[in-house]
């Protein structure tokens, strides 16, 4: 029987990571879920910040921003948000293997666009990962 198509290998074989295991690219699930714990983590921190007892204005910006700065601070120091942490990925910079913080902003400010999270590649990055040079690999 004929191979029906090309054969690209697996995601992430082309940046030089493993198949499975530590350091493999972390698939989309393991993403998504660590993406819902941080934005509700995200919106409880903001319903606390700004809540004054009798009316609660709406929370999607705050929530927003204390996202995007829990994101720049965590993954800029320690390479990880908690709900990254919490699914076992973490995010690296493909020359380096660690994330500086001018790194982190980038890639953050992409991702709150969401347009640029959302437009992926082969190997599953999305188009901030690829624009900051950084890929969420298992730990």
């Amino acid at each position: 029987m004929e191979d029906a198509g090309a054969d690209f290998g697996y995601r992430g074989e082309q940046l030089g990571l493993p198949e499975e295991g530590p350091n493999s690219i972390a698939r989309p699930g393991r993403r998504l879920g660590a993406l819902a714990v941080d934005w509700g983590l995200s919106v409880l921190i903001a319903y606390g910040l700004i809540t004054d007892g009798y009316r609660v204005p709406a929370t999607s910006n705050w929530a927003l921003g204390v996202f995007f700065v829990m994101s720049v601070l965590t993954v800029g120091t320690i390479g990880f948000t908690p709900g990254k942490r919490l699914c076992g990925i973490r995010v690296v910079a493909l020359s380096t293997g660690t994330v500086n913080p001018l790194r982190s902003l980038l890639r953050t400010v992409l991702l709150c666009l969401a347009v640029p999270a959302l437009i992926w590649d082969r190997d599953g990055r999305g188009l901030h990962d690829r624009l900051a040079q950084t890929v969420e690999v298992r730990i």
